[in-house]
Parts: structure tokens; C-alpha cells; sequence
């Protein structure tokens, strides 16, 4: 461990992302011979193998997943290291790499284009993904910070509240509940229900939902986005419950219209979120900080009397 090299988890860590030595060596501008040399001669020296040699190309072990993790922690922290020494020079200079899970993508862009406004020269990088796929980038320290609906617990986290987040049942204008000044939850037992794939917190959020409010309705298909849910909701295919702020165009243009199912809408809270263990640099603080004055500034409201605070 002691002749470890930044060369040689570069190595592993690009035979991981393209499958191949000849493919790692072309983006590492190295022979393929010298890239097969530096694997052999790390492996020999940790007295382990990090690849599996498979038909579909090399697997990494599970040691070569902690050097592949090492890697990236050390490539970030280089990389910060390169940001500070910029913004000690010059000052404000930067990039900030923000992660937000799928339902916020209906807003962020809006908040980004002020904060921007602000500070030209910042350079913001956009991570969409589910919240499985966010909450991973967290914990790898890909992003700097991220916008979701719960923090995470598997991760030591610094959290924020920005603002709520309410959750409705959304069907098609000409759905039969449609027309319905009050929905016992127990009716949505009879209609088909869309949801998100797993992994999502959408998924998540609208089973622990269902739960509270007493409503089972029935599976229909597994969809693996927001924007394909709204259609299908659209098209008749059946009811889904989702962010307001996911609907609220549509809703807005009476695409879609929210059913009034009782102990609806549910407000939740939305969170801005970093790695404990991530050092915020001048361009990421500046931008946490705008977030958690300023973020609930550009969440749709709710049109409606029937919101009302609700505990979770």
C-alpha cells in the first residue's frame, strides 16, 4: 500500500466505467500493455484480484468496488483542492454540482436561473435521478448537495427545510370521481393505480401515503417517470398520487384534476440536503445559501382551501 498510486486507481477505475483494458487505456492515453501492467502490479501488491474476468468484460470484486470508491473520493478531493486555491486567487470562480430527484426538476431550473443571475460565474452542474440514484451520488461525494423530499438515514447528512410539498390523487377530467366533492379513501380501492418504478421516492412516498389514509387500491403498471405517469393519467388508464408540484401545468390547463380523496392533499417538506463529510467550497456555499433563504420562493402554490398542514 505504501507504493499506492494515483496512477493505478485511475487504472481500475476506468477498466470499471468501460468494461476493458483497451477501452480504459484509450481514455487514459496509455498502451494497452502499460494499463494490463499497472492492474497486475496492483493487484500483486494488495495480494487480491479487483476484476473478474467475465464474457461481457471486466467485473470488479468486491475489493476492486472500495479502490473504485477510494478513487473517486481522492479525484474529488483533488478537485476541491484545485477550486479553493481558484477561489483564494480570484474569488467567486467555481462550479457546483447539485442533484435533484425527478419531481424537482419542475422547479429547480427556475431557482438555478436566478441564482445564475447572481453569480455568471458559477457554473452549475445538474444531476436528475430518482431518489436510489441521488441519495448514491450523495454518499460517493458526486454532488455537492442535493433537493429532496425526506433526508436520507443510511447517510450523515447536513439538512435544510426549504419548504412543503403537497401530494394529490390526479386523475383525467373525465374520470367518474372527477366529479366528486368528496372521495371516501376507501373508494380508491376500486380504481387501478399507476406508480413510479422502485427505487423512487415517489413510490415510496405514495405507499406510506395509501397507508395513512386507509386506501388500497389496486396495482396497475410500473412507470419509471413522472412525466409518462401524467399521460397515462391523461389517456384513462387510471389514478396516481404525485407531487403538486409535478401536476400543477397540467392542472393548471385542466389536463388533469385532482380528486378530493379524504385526509388529501398531504403536505410534506422539501429538504436541501449535503454530505457531512463534503467540504462546501466558496461556488457550493453560495449556493446552499440562496437555496435555503430563497428556495420556497419558487415552489408552486397550491390553489386551493383544502391544503392544510398534515403531520409526516
Amino acid at each position: 500500500m505504501r507504493n499506492l498510486t494515483l496512477k493505478q486507481l485511475r487504472a481500475v477505475a476506468r477498466i470499471a466505467e468501460s468494461g476493458t483494458v483497451t477501452a480504459a487505456a484509450a481514455r487514459l492515453n496509455l498502451s494497452a500493455s502499460a494499463v494490463s501492467i499497472t492492474l497486475k502490479q496492483l493487484e500483486n501488491d494488495l495480494g487480491i484480484k479487483l476484476f473478474e474476468r467475465t464474457d461481457q468484460g471486466f467485473r470488479p470484486t468486491l475489493a476492486g468496488r472500495e479502490v473504485i470508491m477510494a478513487e473517486a473520493q481522492i479525484s474529488a478531493i483533488l478537485s476541491e483542492l484545485s477550486e479553493v486555491t481558484g477561489a483564494i486567487r480570484g474569488g467567486q470562480r467555481g462550479q457546483v454540482t447539485l442533484g435533484v430527484v425527478s419531481t424537482a426538476k419542475y422547479f429547480a431550473p427556475f431557482m438555478l436561473r436566478a441564482f445564475e443571475t447572481l453569480h455568471p460565474q458559477i457554473t452549475i452542474n445538474l444531476k436528475v435521478g430518482n431518489r436510489q440514484e441521488i441519495l448514491t451520488q450523495l454518499a460517493d461525494f458526486t454532488l455537492d448537495m442535493a433537493l429532496i423530499g425526506r433526508p436520507p438515514q443510511e447517510i450523515d447528512v447536513e439538512q435544510q427545510e426549504i419548504g412543503p410539498h403537497p401530494h394529490v390523487v390526479i386523475a383525467a377530467p373525465t374520470h367518474p370521481l372527477a366529479r366528486k366533492k368528496s372521495v371516501a379513501a376507501a373508494r380508491l380501492s376500486d380504481e387501478v393505480f399507476l406508480v413510479r418504478e422502485p427505487g423512487s421516492g415517489t413510490r415510496a412516498l405514495a405507499e406510506r401515503i395509501l397507508s395513512e389514509i386507509g386506501a388500497v387500491p389496486r396495482p396497475g403498471m410500473e412507470i419509471s417517470s413522472n412525466e409518462t405517469i401524467k399521460q397515462a393519467v391523461m389517456a384513462g388508464l387510471g389514478i396516481s398520487l404525485l407531487s403538486y408540484h409535478t401536476v400543477a401545468h397540467e392542472i393548471e390547463e385542466g389536463r388533469l384534476t385532482i380528486l378530493n380523496v379524504e385526509g388529501t392533499p398531504v403536505i410534506r417538506k422539501w429538504h436541501v440536503v449535503r454530505n457531512k463529510k463534503k467540504y462546501l467550497l466558496p461556488s457550493a456555499a453560495a449556493l446552499w445559501n440562496f437555496v435555503t433563504a430563497q428556495g420556497a420562493s419558487f415552489l408552486p402554490a397550491m390553489k386551493s382551501s383544502r391544503v392544510k398542514q398534515q403531520r409526516g
